[in-house]
């Protein structure tokens, strides 16, 4: 009879834990906003309004149609209360809803306010970045130069550039540090977002858009342009001009002879260069005519 008892026990253990399991799982998946899935709102402390995420408060709060000076961002570490989505019940922050039980967000970070039932992000908090990342702990290194974190493939390669993401990105202008798009470390060091880069390419642009290094293989570029020198002598006015160049890849100083393709830089053979002094400048367009 004791283990008929116990084994009755068991089962009802079992059927109250599964029971308690899918409770706090309801409504997985069903709700949020376009930038996250999750369970609860936010009530923004700065205007004491309520969205669904930090990013919706933004949008919102920064069109065309705001007045400027009322344009704002949520302060995401300033949150201190949140709406549960199931019963609509306010409350401190915190996992679970205090009122029905559920899980507001499988992934939840108390330091930045944070929640998300899409753990195949692999998100974690980054103590000194201060906010939450996404990828896996365990694929990423924090820089303490870069102020950010990289990728660990990078960690003995990368160029060190002081607060590398504390910028916007030089081509959309969106702040890198904290965005939800995709970012690449370019190999001069300068960030940027990889759609942005990709853009970029498909216009055939090959160079950082903040120091000018090429951050590509372009020795095939490079041999094209040697022929196309070669086969567009100059007149013979021209012949014996000499110009100054810089290169901006290894940051060398050349005088060569003028041409009116391209220079090449005496260091490194490198096309992507800049007349300094000496006469008319060369038609810079040719690099991008031997990519296309």
């Amino acid at each position: 009879m004791e283990s008929g008892s116990e084994t009755q026990m068991d089962l009802n253990n079992t059927t109250s834990h599964q029971n308690d399991h899918s409770i706090m799982e309801m409504g997985s998946g069903n709700f949020g906003c376009a930038h996250y899935r999750r369970r609860c709102k936010i009530r923004a402390p700065c205007c004491d309004e309520i969205f669904d995420c930090r990013h919706c408060h933004n949008e919102s709060k920064n069109t065309l149609e705001v007045d400027p000076l009322d344009r704002h961002d949520v302060p995401r570490h300033d949150v201190k209360r949140v709406i549960c989505s199931l019963c609509n019940t306010e409350q401190d922050v915190q996992q679970h809803c205090i009122q029905c039980g559920i899980c507001m967000g499988n992934y939840f970070c108390s330091k930045c306010k944070f929640f998300d039932d899409d753990v195949s992000k692999k998100q974690y908090h980054c103590d000194e970045c201060g906010i939450c990342r996404t990828g896996g702990e365990q694929n990423f290194f924090h820089c303490n130069k870069c102020e950010c974190c990289y990728s660990k493939v990078l960690k003995d390669s990368h160029n060190c550039v002081e607060k590398a993401m504390h910028h916007n990105c030089p081509v959309c202008f969106e702040f890198l540090f904290d965005t939800r798009a995709d970012i690449t470390v370019l190999l001069c060091g300068h960030t940027i977002h990889l759609e942005c880069v990709k853009e970029m390419e498909r216009h055939c642009q090959y160079s950082c858009p903040v120091c000018s290094k090429s951050y590509r293989d372009m020795s095939r570029v490079w041999e094209k342009l040697d022929q196309e020198i070669a086969a567009t002598p100059m007149p013979q006015i021209y012949q014996n001009k000499m110009v100054w160049i810089l290169c901006n890849d290894c940051g060398q100083t050349s005088e060569v002879n003028f041409h009116i393709v391209a220079h090449k830089c005496l260091k490194c053979n490198s096309y992507n260069t800049r007349q300094t002094q000496g006469g008319p400048a060369s038609c810079s367009s040719r690099i991008t005519d031997m990519v296309r």
